[in-house]
């Protein structure tokens, strides 16, 4: 059965971000980019990063959003901490999801990559649902573009991007048979 439809991988829920730009013609998709993100920072199931995604942050909502809610970024998909997983932009489309960013001395990373967001922070392992849900997803991704490697932000924005962090658990991942680059 194919899960997917112009780019939606349809297991995922929707939630459109006008935070995207067309993929160039003739690029294809060979990264995925994993991040970590928890709105306020270190609080879980809040709802705020989907608002955040979809440009609905409130900032007198809590004092960290006043500072974040110019801010026009996207990922993919995002994995909640019950390894839910909902989907923002299509990945026939570029997210805005890395920023500066170079892999294997390719710069923007955006223009080639799929980000995928977990629910999480630097300071605390992920949850063992969210690695199935990923694992489930990269696997969904493999099939469908020809992904030659995951890697994490602060691997393609050294200095600048610590996520998905040293908690992060590679192995679980590489489990899943998807090269893993570091």
């Amino acid at each position: 059965m194919d899960n997917w439809q112009q780019g939606w991988w349809l297991p995922a829920r929707r939630a459109d971000s006008p935070n995207f730009s067309p993929r160039e013609n003739g690029e294809t998709v060979s990264l995925v980019v994993l991040h970590n993100i928890s709105l306020p920072p270190f609080e879980y199931g809040t709802g705020a990063v989907e608002k955040l995604f979809t440009n609905r942050i409130n900032p007198k909502e809590h004092p960290f959003f006043s500072a974040i809610h110019p801010l026009r970024v996207s990922s993919h998909f995002f994995i909640d901490r019950k390894g839910a997983a909902v989907q923002f932009v299509s990945c026939d489309d570029a997210a805005y999801h890395a920023g500066v960013s170079s892999f294997r001395g390719r710069g923007k990373c955006n223009a080639f990559s799929i980000g995928i967001e977990l629910e999480g922070c630097d300071f605390e392992p992920f949850t063992d649902v969210q690695y199935q849900s990923l694992n489930i997803l990269l696997r969904a991704l493999a099939a469908r573009y020809p992904i030659e490697a995951v890697t994490g932000h602060q691997y393609i924005a050294p200095g600048r991007k610590s996520d998905p962090g040293h908690f992060f658990d590679w192995v679980r991942v590489a489990e899943g048979g998807i090269a893993i680059v570091r």
